[in-house]
Parts: structure tokens; C-alpha cells; sequence
């Protein structure tokens, strides 16, 4: 019972409420018809257990199934690793490079950021992730990244069994009229005949299972070399977007300065060994990190400083000129604006006319932005912390609009905004629809 609780571990009971969520009931439904439409059809219908080649074809199909859903759990209940809250630098004078996250009342550490989801600030997050309902961050990279492999490696050969189950049950059923080669099918053959005909029902269920093979193979696949990507690289998709975001602020300004990703370690063995180890037990405490030679411990929070200014610069003041409803995917709003709605689980904030909204950044037919309620509330918001990450909220415009309607607003502000819009982690974001803005 102790080997069993030290595989995975629950804070509470409450973290079983993770599995209340359409992302893993999808995911856990796909892999459980996957598994057993794999094993049903390889032992009733190809290749049957009494053989040598069918033994090790199951037990091959359920290690499969018991990695995947290990890696699974592992990611989802192991989590990500938060900052303690209250957590400050051991050198007060170290304080001024960092953000302060007033939710969790602590200094957000290196590489961290916070997730509006988890309303907590997450150790070296990736980003959060619907399929396991949990952020992917410094503890839980390897289990998550593993399931990634793990996953198409399994539907890969779930999906050679439906195919070639659905070749030996159809093959002699099927007539193409020139066909005179005769094939040996005896190895697939049953004699005496199986107990449960392959009939329509097992056809239309193994066809199914087959889709849902091939979609989760070539899907998740992507997502795997994504993250082997940044990770021989050691870095998050946050921290690339960062630092495209720091290439753009220099470029924009055309600074004499060129922006160094502190913790590539130069190799990607190296890099590779800060995510996967033999223990299982990622490197570091997931609040300080190793650093390349000549770069400075604090280097990414300090851009990330820099490009909290520089949008608080380029801010730009809208007034809303029509109502928004807070639908998430409005078709009042047209048919482009409604298939280019973010696609995440953020909620989108009510606009009326006569509203203040302060754009931050733009998309082809939305805007990213926080809603303004009141003047003496952006006043009192002039001494409120930097950094300081509340909330945010998306603002949608359509691009029909002309130019000059934009640029008959009140354009730059220097002042904090009501919710402070985290566009490194994009996990703060709130959208709103497609209305007109003068």
C-alpha cells in the first residue's frame, strides 16, 4: 500500500475533482476505446492468445495502455509545482527584478508565471493544459512530455491491429471481379470459427476506434515534437514567446542590444538532462536555475520587466460604440469573427456602449485588451505595484471598420490598467467579442 501511494501522490481529495472536466473524460474515453477495441479485435478476430505471436501482441497492447495512463495521472496529480505563497529572494535587493503576483501575495521566481486557471503561480510553466485540467511546469514536463511519445507510439499499433483485423474478416467477402490471384489467409483464419461473428456492429465499432487512432496519433504527435522542441532548447512555450517578444521590442525601438536565453545551457544532452533524469525527480528546487556563462540570474524577469512597460507604451484607449452579449463565439459579429474566436476557456467579459477599453495588442479580427470602469479608479490604480496580475480580458474588433475611427480615440496612456494583461503566459486572458470600438 505505501509502494502504491508513493507512485502518485494527492494533496487532497479535491484534486480528484481533476477528472470532472471535458479534457480528461475525452481524453481517458479515447484511450479507453482505443486499448480495448485493440485487444477485443486482436483476440477474437487476429491474432489469437493461444499463439506465440498473439501472447506477446497482448501483453505489448496492455503495457502500452498502463505507461500511457501512468504518464497521464503522473502529469495531471503530480502537478506542476507552485511558488509558496509569500515566497520573496533571499537578497531583498533582488526584489526589484522580479514581479509581485498579488494573488498569491509573493514574487513570481525565475521562469515562473501565474495561471488564472490554477490561481496560483506556477514553477517554470509551460502552459495550462485542458486535456489533463492541470498546468504543465518544472515537476510534472517529463510525465507530461512522456505521455506525448507515449500516447501515438500506442495508437500507432492499435491502429495496425484494426486494419489488419478488418482485412482478414473482409478480405474473402470482398469481390473486385478481375481478381484471380488467390492469397493464403490461413494464418488469420479461426478453426474452428470464432465465438462472435465479425459482424457490422464489430466493423462500424472498429472503424471508429480507427479514426480516433489515426486523429490521436498524428494530433498528439505534433504536440510532442513541439515540446522536444523547446525543451532541447530548455525552454517553455512561454519563455519562446518572451523571447520573440524581446527580438520585436528591440527591433521596434532599434536598440543597440541583443536579448540572451539565460538557461540554454549551450548542449542539448544538457538541456535534455534538466527535464528527464532516472529518478524521475527533475533538476533544481524549480525556483533558482543554472545559467549560461555571461548571462545574469535574473535576465529573463528583467525583459519581461521591459516588456511590461514597453505595452503599457504602446496601449491604446477604446470607446465601445456597440453592445457585446460576453458570447464566446458570437455570430452577430460575422462569420470570419466567429471562426477566429481564441479557442481556450477563458470567459469573455459583457462590453456596453460607452465603455472605456484599453488595447494592449491586436490580432487580424481581435483585440487584447482591459476594460476601464472609471476614471477615479485609473487614479487610484497609479500607485498600485508593477506587475501586479489581476486578470485581463480580450477585446474583438473587426478590421471592416476604418482606420480613422481608431485614431480619433485617445491613444497612449501611462497609467496601470484595471486588469493587468500577462502576454508571456497568455493564461490571464479574458476575450471580448466583436464589437465596434470609436
Amino acid at each position: 500500500m505505501s509502494t502504491l501511494c508513493s507512485v502518485i501522490k494527492f494533496e487532497n481529495l479535491q484534486d480528484l475533482r481533476r477528472l470532472c472536466h471535458w479534457g480528461p473524460i475525452i481524453a481517458l474515453g479515447v484511450i479507453a476505446i482505443c486499448s480495448t477495441m485493440a485487444m477485443i479485435d486482436s483476440v477474437l478476430w487476429y491474432w489469437p492468445l493461444h499463439t506465440t505471436g498473439g501472447s506477446v501482441n497482448f501483453i505489448m497492447l496492455i503495457n502500452w495502455t498502463v505507461m500511457i495512463l501512468y504518464n497521464y495521472f503522473n502529469a495531471m496529480f503530480a502537478g506542476p509545482g507552485f511558488v509558496p505563497r509569500g515566497w520573496k529572494p533571499e537578497n531583498p535587493q533582488d526584489s526589484m527584478y522580479l514581479q509581485y503576483c498579488k494573488v498569491c501575495q509573493a514574487y513570481k521566481a525565475p521562469r515562473s508565471h501565474h495561471c488564472r486557471k490554477c490561481n496560483r503561480c506556477v514553477m517554470k510553466m509551460d502552459h495550462h493544459c485542458p486535456w489533463i485540467n492541470n498546468c504543465c511546469g518544472h515537476q510534472n514536463h517529463a510525465s507530461f512530455t512522456l505521455f506525448l511519445l507515449l500516447a501515438p507510439l500506442g495508437c500507432t499499433h492499435a491502429a495496425f491491429i484494426f486494419v489488419m483485423t478488418m482485412y482478414t474478416q473482409l478480405y474473402n467477402r470482398l469481390s473486385f471481379g478481375w481478381n484471380t490471384v488467390k492469397i493464403d489467409m490461413s494464418a488469420a483464419r479461426r478453426d474452428p470459427p470464432p465465438i462472435v461473428p465479425f459482424g457490422l456492429a464489430a466493423f462500424a465499432a472498429t472503424l471508429f476506434a480507427l479514426g480516433l487512432a489515426l486523429g490521436t496519433t498524428i494530433a498528439v504527435g505534433m504536440l510532442f515534437f513541439i515540446q522536444i522542441k523547446i525543451i532541447l532548447r530548455n525552454k517553455t512555450s512561454i519563455e519562446s514567446w518572451i523571447e520573440e517578444k524581446a527580438k520585436d521590442r528591440i527591433q521596434y525601438y532599434q536598440l543597440d542590444e541583443v536579448f540572451v536565453f539565460p538557461y540554454d545551457m549551450g548542449s542539448k544532452w544538457k538541456n535534455l538532462k534538466q527535464v528527464f533524469t532516472w529518478s524521475g525527480v527533475p533538476e533544481g528546487d524549480g525556483l533558482e536555475w543554472p545559467i549560461r556563462e555571461g548571462c545574469h540570474q535574473y535576465s529573463l524577469t528583467i525583459e519581461q520587466l521591459k516588456q511590461k512597460a514597453d505595452k503599457r507604451v504602446r496601449s491604446v484607449r477604446y470607446k465601445v460604440v456597440e453592445d457585446y452579449n460576453g458570447a464566446c463565439c458570437p455570430l452577430n459579429r460575422g462569420v470570419r469573427t466567429f471562426f477566429t474566436s481564441p479557442c481556450t476557456e477563458e470567459p469573455r467579459i459583457q462590453l456596453q456602449k460607452g465603455e472605456l477599453v484599453l488595447a494592449t495588442r491586436g490580432l487580424r479580427y481581435w483585440l487584447y485588451g482591459d476594460k476601464i470602469l472609471d476614471d477615479s479608479f485609473i487614479e487610484a490604480l497609479k500607485n498600485v505595484k508593477t506587475g501586479v496580475e489581476i486578470g485581463a480580458a480580450p477585446v474583438i474588433m473587426r478590421r471592416t471598420f476604418p482606420p480613422r475611427l481608431l485614431c480619433s480615440v485617445e491613444t497612449k496612456r501611462a497609467v496601470e490598467p484595471l486588469f493587468f494583461l500577462s502576454l508571456y503566459s497568455r493564461m490571464g486572458e479574458v476575450a471580448y467579442p466583436d464589437v465596434q470600438l470609436g
